[in-house]
């Protein structure tokens, strides 16, 4: 059957309308901001919605180039502070094919990387551009020649390698007060560096900080460099938030580990789902969201970690009775992302911050230093058990898990020597010794599957092996 030909020719003028009316409202690019981090600079597009973009970049001078199909900017290129960052400037230009272009003139070469993110929490869709270091990715991704290890009798002392954690930074401004608008992550950084302090004036024990300033630090990077910096012990610093009438009753220090069974109760559960989707609202790409593997370890590992954690936790809300009241007296558990660690690792919620009362504590220097001597009182009394689990290689023992929640932990063996053998490869082995590969990687540094021949591998001891 034949369409008339005048219902033909009306459908055919409509779909050739129908792409102009599409880009006939572009999308709207209504903010721009920028943050410095150590090793990268940010920049963040906030639009009315999705786009395509391409980033390309030049030499002769230095140049990269975001083109932007079908957007504007809404009120104008309002003017940055680029001072401290890698760019001198900024430069935007809409275009009569619809396309707007903003450039970027670095200062040293740097390596751009770009995704789009889709509308989380407080933010809308948003394009990030991260300029990293040209010479520090080059060095980075260049392997250093490894050294013979000395000899045990030659090992000096070693102290206490304690990562502090300041939640949330830069995009991500954590939870934020209701009577006068504190920002989560401006109190846990102003506790991180009076812990530091504290920690580098004691003998025996040393402070490295995860972050040192207003920008964003992904939850798997905060671990990642945590191991970088050779941490015994990790603590994320962090301030609670309830919602409705609770908000206001809600009160007290509280201490988290690791759960890979499911929350303690209700506001651990809450409360991990919560900061589990910082990278959202941070920013990270898919693929490094993607590279996020969970059960590296393997659960011996794991559970070990696990339970140090509790009784290091124990020892911290012991700690933090100095600086006011606790939300809970115990150790609650939950699966937080960030201390998915082999080392002992604590989520401290310093107080609420949706508690008018201790929203003002918070802003107070006082108080930020008290919190920060409750924390160190407890990492000071654990550090002899620590430092003797460490020294001595384990054996890992049951530490002592959340009372709300049993967890029966097994005990870890001495860490057992495989060589390798002519033939042999990364898979045969795990399955030789019936552990995960990533366990084997993680625990010997190999970043891919080549093994030369005498190589020594660490292999973590099992339950009931001695």
């Amino acid at each position: 059957m034949k369409m008339p030909r005048v219902r033909f020719v009306l459908l055919s003028a409509i779909l050739a309308i129908l792409p102009l009316v599409a880009r006939a409202e572009p999308v709207a690019v209504h903010n721009l901001r920028l943050w410095q981090a150590p090793d990268h600079t940010r920049l963040v597009l906030d639009l009315d919605g999705p786009l395509e973009h391409r980033l390309t970049s030049s030499k002769d001078p230095d140049r990269i180039v975001i083109e932007l199909d079908n957007a504007r900017l809404k009120d104008g290129l309002a003017p940055l502070d680029v001072g401290r960052s890698y760019l001198s400037a900024i430069r935007a230009a809409d275009e009569t094919d619809g396309v707007l272009r903003i450039t970027l003139e670095p200062r040293r070469p740097v390596r751009p990387q770009s995704f789009v993110l889709k509308p989380f929490g407080q933010y809308g869709h948003r394009l990030v551009i991260d300029l990293y270091d040209e010479a520090a990715v080059e060095t980075a991704l260049t392997p250093e020649p490894r050294a013979a290890p000395p000899t045990k009798a030659a090992l000096p002392p070693k102290d206490l390698i304690v990562a502090i954690d300041a939640g949330h930074g830069g995009e991500d401004p954590g939870a934020i007060g209701r009577r006068l608008r504190t920002r989560e992550k401006d109190v846990t950084l102003a506790i991180a560096r009076e812990l530091y302090k504290l920690i580098n004036a004691a003998p025996g024990m040393k402070a490295v900080l995860i972050r040192d300033g207003d920008y964003y630090v992904g939850l798997v990077e905060r671990r990642k460099k945590a191991r970088r910096l050779n941490a015994d012990v990790f603590v994320s610093i962090h301030a609670d938030s309830l919602p409705g009438r609770r908000a206001r009753q809600a009160r007290g220090s509280s201490v988290y580990a690791l759960s890979d069974r499911g929350a303690t109760n209700e506001v651990a559960k809450a409360l991990a789902d919560s900061e589990n989707a910082s990278d959202w609202i941070g920013g990270i790409s898919s693929r490094e969201a993607d590279n996020d593997v969970l059960h590296v370890l393997g659960d011996l590992t794991k559970y070990a970690a696990i339970g140090d954690s509790t009784r290091l936790g124990g020892d911290v809300l012991r700690g933090l009775r100095a600086a006011g009241p606790l939300h809970s007296d115990r150790v609650a558990q939950a699966g937080f992302a960030v201390l998915k660690q082999p080392i002992p690792a604590l989520l401290v919620e310093t107080a609420f911050i949706s508690n008018p009362e201790e929203e003002r504590l918070l802003r107070s220097p006082a108080h930020q230093r008290r919190v920060a001597a409750g924390i160190f009182a407890g990492l000071k009394r654990a550090a002899p058990w620590i430092v003797a689990r460490r020294d001595n290689g384990g054996p890992y023992i049951e530490a002592g898990p959340a009372p709300a929640m049993p967890v029966v932990l097994p005990v870890r063996a001495a860490a057992r020597v495989h060589v390798v053998k002519p033939g042999e490869t990364l898979s045969a082995i795990a399955r030789l010794y019936d552990i995960h590969v990533d366990a084997l990687r993680f625990l010997n540094d190999i970043q891919g599957n080549e093994l030369a021949v005498g190589t020594r591998l660490q292999i973590p001891g099992r339950a009931g092996d001695g």
